[in-house]
């Protein structure tokens, strides 16, 4: 027999690499096979409830980085949930409806015009249930639990459904109005966004200061005076009706050194602008106020036979262009409102594609708007009224779809009101509770200043709005047709609609006194896929009777604010007179290393497939663990190294602690708290203290912290000190040994601990870990949450403990000062002398420890450290004196003892190994050691 044969050298089959991209799809098959998932659902029956209703992504493309940041982290609160008391249920979702879909279909070279409507949006069916298809597979390889049998789609003929009845009843509440004004228009889409579609860059436009000539002065102005108008849109100068003005502020009428024409602007701005216009002497003929230019008219620069209204109005500002501001009813929420408000009328001469129509003249007729531009600019120029041209930057907005821009444009749209029940919103937003906490403000103010929702799309793929119209033109909609379509829809699927006539859409027998001879249309318009997927609450939560209306969290993105949690808490509150949940948890954007959006044309794109094939998914897992997710995360494929870094010594560690447990038998030879040794008393004081963090971080949904507490616990508090010290307990001592038993019963423990707070982060891994322990559930996903234990004493035997690690740190400062003397090599060479004051030196012993074997020193002597010689190292409290060690090294313990060969039967053992192996292995001590 051999030396390392008397050891117990911990042995486990538990492999150092984990072999991720191979083994995490094997476990996902076999937690399938098993229905891990729904024996969890049935374990938790009959607890409390907590619900994380899905935000549905979009089902079009492949998975990124930001879905794996969004559904892993769901997939943790969810199994943190499930495993801390809670009936959990996930049931995951996707947006199928909208226009992205129609524009796959155009690309593969589908001819929608070919097709009936009914034919088309079948393929547009298709098509979104091939997408769901790929992405389902994609966030199942991710990890997620849920029930991916059973998904909510927004096409569901019981969803659209619901949808429809959450139409009828905002109809009923008097919120459903058909408006005519200014949208945001997308020509390239050919249809009405809502806000929440819309994002917003940074362009260059051409403003243009030009003179409009004043043809009736009443009174105040004669008529070679001119108005300065500006504006920043020269191609709706053709649909101008007029100029606004500010009544309170003060005008000047000026009249430039040899210029016949006098020209007025806000005087605040005369200075600034006589610069710009190369008015280099100019006379001030006479001020006035906004009001006293009420009611004037102006020639249009355009159309002879067309004057100019001036009106006052209070989004007029000087911090930019003249005080007047050039009005085209048509193309502008402040332009309609003071538009109608003094009767003109509302002249949209651009068509659904951009191009202005033909009554815009032959100049303009036919071009595209953004050409308009350079006609407009030409023609003002020609007719000498373009004072100035000057490129502005400033933001704009953009269709979040098809990247162009849009524009403002008065359209006969639907509308669902928010102004009607805006205080009721308000209201509902200060029951729920936010993270991060500024989020409560944010939806606040969006909703406080929102105007009413556009609801209706000018497209195929959707659901209908359930609307009639009668033979005078007159909307129908009541209770009976809205109930009657929802209930058709649930039958037959929304493509009804669309292969059925109006009159075989309405109740049987139904007649209304707008169609006196029986005649009906319906409404060709679809609604926007906001109210889709702001409908869930009653197409999911409380269509389902395992989850709960209002359920517990929404988590998304934090454009979200005016996108799901907008448009969920709009129709939730209409419908319901409360907000769809209780919680709201947003996240940023995943950003590149540089900070920049991830896109396919800057090449920065991260697919997670591309992850986990090189790394696996539990490095996406512990990535997004590791995250501040409550701001935009910055990822690159260095960011997965580093983190694999983290996992390889995760996972080692607990490779350490289940090799030193595989010969313990915790039901029979676990040691009772008040029985261990007091550093296992401490060690089980301390891991009792990290779960209680741990699980306080998982009820706050503080990922990041639990990430930081994970790795100090494994770096600090195991491997640089527990695990260190264990070596010379766990290898050493006898194997059934009290010493090593109480060790091994907080290895345990810790191992179990580690096992089950990680499940929610790290599955595979901890399902592989679990198949090494000895604990009753099948699967580590279904035990519970480790309980946070309390013992007699703690704080006290904490402190006496936090005296020890303030003396190791400075007995370590000595030790790493003469390594770099050379003086000794391992700490195991050296003899410490300690000196310390009384105080410190009974409270070390009444930790009742063995210090040397702590401190990991051949040999340790404490002393008064009044006694202290004067070439110690001194410290604030304490000082210390490190030689080499005296003696022998022992083959067994490694250590440099004084007493090795002391027992003659093994003259090469020290003292205490000599004694271990005598009792425990009695064919040595006859026969000796092999070499």
């Amino acid at each position: 027999m051999r030396v390392k044969d008397t050891l117990n050298l911990g042995k486990t089959k538990f492999p150092m690499r984990g072999n991720l991209p191979v083994r995490e799809v094997e476990r996902q098959n076999e937690w399938e096979e098993n229905k891990v998932y729904e024996r969890r659902q049935k374990l938790n029956e009959g607890k409390p409830t907590f619900v994380l209703h899905d935000g549905p992504p979009y089902a079009n493309g492949n998975i990124h980085m930001g879905h794996a940041l969004n559904k892993i982290s769901k997939d943790f609160i969810v199994r943190s949930k499930s495993m801390m008391g809670f009936r959990a249920p996930y049931v995951p979702g996707w947006d199928t409806h909208g226009l992205p879909i129609e524009q796959q279909l155009k690309k593969a070279g589908v001819d929608r015009k070919a097709l009936s409507i009914a034919d088309f949006r079948e393929k547009c069916r298709e098509y979104a249930l091939e997408q769901v298809a790929k992405q389902r597979k994609d966030f199942k390889r991710l990890g997620v639990a849920g029930e991916w049998d059973n998904p909510y789609l927004t096409l569901d003929p019981k969803f659209e459904a619901q949808e429809i009845r959450v139409f009828g009843k905002m109809a009923e509440r008097g919120l459903i109005y058909k408006g005519k004004k200014p949208v945001f228009w997308s020509w390239s889409s050919e249809s009405a966004l809502a806000e929440a579609e819309v994002e917003y860059h940074d362009v260059t436009s051409p403003s243009a200061f030009y003179g409009e000539k004043v043809v009736d002065g009443k009174g105040v102005l004669d008529e070679n005076t001119y108005m300065v108008v500006w504006t920043t849109t020269p191609w709706t100068i053709p649909a101008s009706e007029g100029i606004t003005v500010d009544k309170d502020f003060d005008y000047s009428v000026v009249q430039p050194a040899g210029d016949e024409r006098k020209f007025v602007l806000a005087s605040e701005l005369v200075e600034k602008n006589a610069e710009l216009f190369g008015w280099k002497d100019y006379q001030v003929v006479k001020t006035l106020k906004g009001k006293d230019l009420e009611y004037i008219l102006t020639q249009h620069p355009f159309y002879p036979d067309k004057t100019l209204l001036t009106m006052v109005g209070d989004f007029v500002t000087l911090d930019a262009g003249t005080g007047l501001v050039h009005t085209a009813p048509g193309f502008g929420e402040d332009d309609f409102n003071v538009g109608k408000q003094y009767g003109l009328d509302i002249y949209v001469p651009v068509d659904d594609k951009g191009y202005l129509t033909q009554d815009t003249g032959k100049d303009f007729a036919g071009v595209f708007y953004d050409d308009a531009n350079e006609i407009s600019l030409n023609k003002l120029k020609e007719a000498g009224l373009l004072l100035k041209y000057l490129p502005i930057k400033h933001s704009y907005p953009f269709d979040w779809r098809t990247k162009k821009p849009i524009i403002f444009r008065a359209t006969p749209q639907w509308f669902a009101s928010v102004d009607k029940i805006r205080d009721e919103i308000l209201a509902a937003i200060d029951e729920v509770k936010f993270f991060p906490d500024w989020g409560q403000k944010r939806l606040h103010n969006m909703i406080a200043d929102r105007g009413d929702w556009v609801i209706s799309r000018q497209r195929v793929w959707g659901v209908p709005l359930p609307i009639f119209y009668g033979e005078d033109g007159e909307a129908i909609i009541s209770k009976e047709t809205v109930s009657h379509v929802a209930d058709l829809i649930e039958k037959y699927g929304s493509n009804v609609w669309f292969q059925k006539e109006a009159k075989e859409l309405l109740p049987e027998g139904f007649t209304s006194e707008h169609s006196p001879h029986g005649k009906f249309t319906k409404e060709n318009d679809i609604m926007d896929v906001w109210f889709d997927s702001g409908s869930s609450h009653q197409g999911v939560l409380a269509a389902r009777d395992y989850l709960t209306y209002p359920c517990d969290m929404y988590l998304e993105g934090s454009d979200q604010y005016r996108g799901w949690f907008n448009s969920s808490l709009i129709t939730s509150v209409a419908f319901s007179g409360h907000a769809p949940y209780k919680q709201v948890l947003s996240q940023g954007f995943t950003l590149d290393g540089q900070g920049r959006k991830m896109s396919k044309s800057l090449g920065n794109v991260i697919a997670p497939g591309k992850v986990i094939k090189q790394f696996g998914a539990e490095i996406i897992r512990l990535w997004v663990l590791s995250v501040d997710s409550s701001a935009d995360v910055r990822v690159s494929m260095d960011s997965f190294s580093q983190i694999s870094e983290a996992y390889r010594k995760i996972r080692n560690t607990i490779r350490f602690l289940l090799a030193n447990t595989t010969d313990f038998d915790p039901k029979q030879e676990a040691v009772a708290f008040d029985q261990l040794e007091s550093l296992d008393q401490y060690m089980e004081i301390k891991v009792n203290q990290f779960t209680k963090e741990v699980l306080d971080c998982y009820a706050k949904y503080d990922f990041m912290d639990i990430y930081k507490k994970l790795l100090n616990f494994v770096t600090t508090d195991l491997s640089a000190f527990y695990l260190d010290i264990a070596k010379d307990v766990v290898y050493i001592e006898s194997k059934d040994s009290h010493k090593r038993r109480s060790m091994q019963t907080v290895l345990y423990d810790i191992t179990v601990r580690l096992a089950k707070l990680l499940t929610p982060v790290l599955p595979h891994t901890t399902e592989e870990i679990w198949q090494y322990l000895k604990e009753p559930e099948d699967y580590a996903q279904l035990a519970e949450m480790p309980s946070v234990k309390h013992y007699n004493d703690e704080a006290k035997k904490l402190a006496l403990w936090d005296v020890f690690m303030k003396v190791r740190s400075d007995v370590f400062k000595s030790l790493e000062n003469a390594r770099n003397q050379k003086l000794i090599g391992k700490s195991f060479e050296a003899h410490v002398t300690l000196y310390l004051n009384d105080e410190e030196l009974q409270q070390l012993e009444q930790l009742k420890t063995d210090l040397r074997q702590n401190l990991i020193v051949s040999a340790l002597t404490v002393k008064p450290l009044a006694d202290a010689p004067a070439d110690a190292e001194k410290y604030r409290d304490r000082a210390v004196v490190v030689e080499h060690a005296a003696g022998d090294v022992c083959p067994r313990c490694r250590m440099i003892r004084t007493d090795v060969g002391n027992d003659p039967k093994l003259p090469t053992l020290c003292g205490r190994c000599a004694a271990i192996v005598e009792k425990n292995f009695s064919a040595v001590v006859a026969e000796g050691f092999d070499d």
